[in-house]
């Protein structure tokens, strides 16, 4: 048997190399060699940090019978979701035809040609609670395609058939809600909240840091906002030592965590409790944001300036893997443990929220380090996340790089990122490199219905198939490649005023108009962006003297200090170099805009009509 998982990129794919698995990597091999058997695919898709992945294949892909049996009648291809999410969001759009409890390890069976005919998430390796086990549902789907196969074929395409329906409904075009409706969608989630324990709905909970922006963006909104994020932060779902939050919780009253933590919700909650300090100056919030930045920059920071994917949620304890022990014991018994492993696997978009939440955060509450991080990771992935050609590249692992295709999500999640970086007084040259991320999806899309589209086409395996979903435009834990680009745009037209970047974001949000406001939980980054639509542009820049190499410290005058603070949509500190800089590369909003008297300098704007530049704290 060859071990084709061995040298994987993935650290998920790694940790399954010794099982007496026949796995192939995700790739058009694996198809090929199912077609030249005759036999059905078996598609496990998890993660490396995933709780009940680890427990799946300790019970069942480490079992030499159960693999065996695997080996003989399938091909079986196993796919880190975080490395390729397209092939996961396509696979669970095919499951939920199957089974209405979708989550990881996703375990699909398709036809030679890709097609999903059955699905479903954690197979026990004996009967529980009226659960097929593994081995049993092997049987039963390798006897359905050996005696059954032609209702297995029509079920697939009955299912290729459902996705694309389902992927058409879900992006058609409706106008952009208005106030009213946004503020309607703020009532929506105050009645799902828990109003014993906070969050929403029982269990399990989870953070929702893009509903929290939601929230934020929204004056009927903030009440619960910071209601919500008081709660979570003296809740289990942190942890008191290290700063970060789990992933969810079991229980309504956030106990019993699952203990993977994710750099998407630490980067997200970073900003959500940088802009909860900035609406209302509370202790809580300065101190649980600062409690997670330590977290992402002293454990998931690598050394070469990139952001690891995860923290997991078991360690070796006395020899066996445990899940959550070492998060429980006293901080004096946790520093003699051996810390839960990271997954180190860099991820272009993940890393351009944590750049994006580390510049914001950091302009806010004035860390200058945080802005230091931010720029040190942003040049790490434009040096080696980006080809000659400019086009991206989805994941690194030290010095090696993945051959996944870059999503959309990525284009987005950096372009948002380097967005923040500049407007934190990062440095110029940073916007200029998002605009050129946020061009080329323009430029992919063409004439398209959608204006942004993935360079390059996406994943060439996945399309091959059939079930590519053109635009994904879920949301849950962080943004879609759509919201995200969209903002990104939008920022680039507040900074430039190119109408091409509002009608791209608004074009982009309308084909989400529908669903967001009725279904709030699952469309916060898409409602924040369409409640900026809904309002008059404002920004505001502060130009210090001098030249770059500013962004934040102790010489800050009032007036710096109150711009941390202030509301606007759009904030920019910069210098008076940075600002001509930014002016030649075309972005307008910064002609004109000096340092008068030598003394920081206020330029507020609405709807690109700036106001006489002050320097007075108080009258900004």
């Amino acid at each position: 048997m060859v071990n084709r998982l061995a040298d994987a990129v993935s650290p998920y794919l790694r940790a399954h190399a010794g099982n007496p698995v026949d796995w192939f990597p995700w790739g058009a091999d694996a198809f090929a060699e199912a077609r030249r058997r005759d036999v059905p695919v078996l598609i496990s898709i998890g993660y490396a940090t995933c709780h009940w992945c680890h427990v799946m294949a300790r019970e069942s892909f480490s079992d030499p019978v159960a693999a065996g049996e695997l080996n003989a009648r399938f091909v079986a291809i196993k796919v880190d979701r975080e490395e390729h999410p397209e092939v996961d969001a396509a696979y669970l759009s095919a499951a939920s035809a199957f089974t209405d409890n979708l989550g990881w390890p996703l375990t699909v069976f398709a036809t030679p040609d890709g097609r999903a005919f059955f699905a479903g998430t954690y197979f026990p390796p004996e009967p529980v609670g009226g659960r097929a086990t593994f081995r049993q549902v092997l049987d039963a789907v390798a006897d359905a395609w050996e005696n059954r196969r032609d209702a297995v074929q029509s079920d697939a395409a009955r299912v290729g058939e459902a996705m694309a329906a389902a992927a058409a409904a879900a992006t058609a075009v409706a106008d952009l809600p208005d106030d009213r409706a946004l503020d309607g969608a703020v009532e929506r989630l105050a009645e799902a909240e828990d109003p014993q324990y906070g969050g929403f709905g029982t269990a399990p909970k989870f953070p929702v840091a893009p509903v929290l922006g939601f929230l934020l963006a929204r004056p009927a909104g903030r009440e619960l906002a910071h209601r919500t994020l008081q709660r979570m932060a003296d809740s289990p779902l942190r942890d008191p030592v290290d700063g970060g939050f789990f992933r969810y919780a079991t229980r309504r009253d956030w106990s019993d965590p699952h203990y993977e933590r994710m750099l998407y919700d630490n980067a997200l909650l970073l900003d959500a409790y940088a802009t909860a300090w900035q609406q209302g100056g509370a202790a809580w919030a300065e101190r649980t944001a600062d409690g997670i930045a330590a977290f992402l920059l002293a454990v998931l920071r690598r050394p070469n300036g990139g952001f690891a994917s995860a923290q997991d949620s078991e360690s070796v304890i006395d020899g066996a893997r445990v899940e959550g022990t070492y998060y429980r014991v006293a901080p004096e018994e946790r520093a003699r443990l051996e810390p839960p492993e990271v997954d180190a696997k860099v991820l272009t978009g993940w890393n351009g929220f944590a750049i994006g939440a580390l510049s914001r955060a950091g302009r806010i509450l004035d860390r200058p380090a945080w802005i230091a991080a931010a720029r040190e990771t942003a040049d790490l992935l434009l040096t080696r996340h980006r080809r000659p050609d400019g086009l991206l590249l989805r994941a690194s692992l030290g010095d090696r790089v993945s051959d996944a295709e870059a999503t959309l999500e990525d284009y987005g999640g950096l372009a948002g990122g380097l967005l923040e970086l500049a407007l934190a007084g990062g440095g110029p040259r940073y916007a200029a490199a998002a605009r050129d991320l946020v061009d080329l999806c323009l430029d992919a899309a063409g004439e398209g219905t959608c204006p942004f589209e993935t360079p390059g086409g996406g994943d060439p395996v996945l399309a091959a198939t059939g079930l590519a979903v053109r635009v994904d435009p879920s949301e849950g834990a962080y943004p879609s490649g759509l919201s995200a680009t969209a903002a990104a745009a939008h920022t680039l037209y507040l900074l430039s005023g190119e109408r091409k970047y509002e009608r791209a974001a608004r074009e982009a949000m309308r084909m989400v108009a529908a669903q967001a406001p009725q279904v709030p939980s699952g469309f916060g980054a898409s409602l924040t962006l369409m409640s900026r639509l809904a309002e008059e542009p404002e920004q505001l820049v502060v130009v210090r003297p001098g030249g770059g190499g500013t962004a934040g410290g102790a010489g800050d005058g009032d007036l710096v200090r109150v711009a941390r603070r202030h509301p606007a949509p759009l904030v920019a500190l910069v210098t008076e170099q940075e600002a001509a800089d930014l002016t030649a590369d075309g972005f307008e909003l910064f002609a004109g805009r000096v340092a008068r008297d030598g003394l920081p300098t206020a330029y507020l704007c609405r709807d690109f009509v700036c106001r006489l530049p002050v320097t007075d704290a108080a009258a900004l």
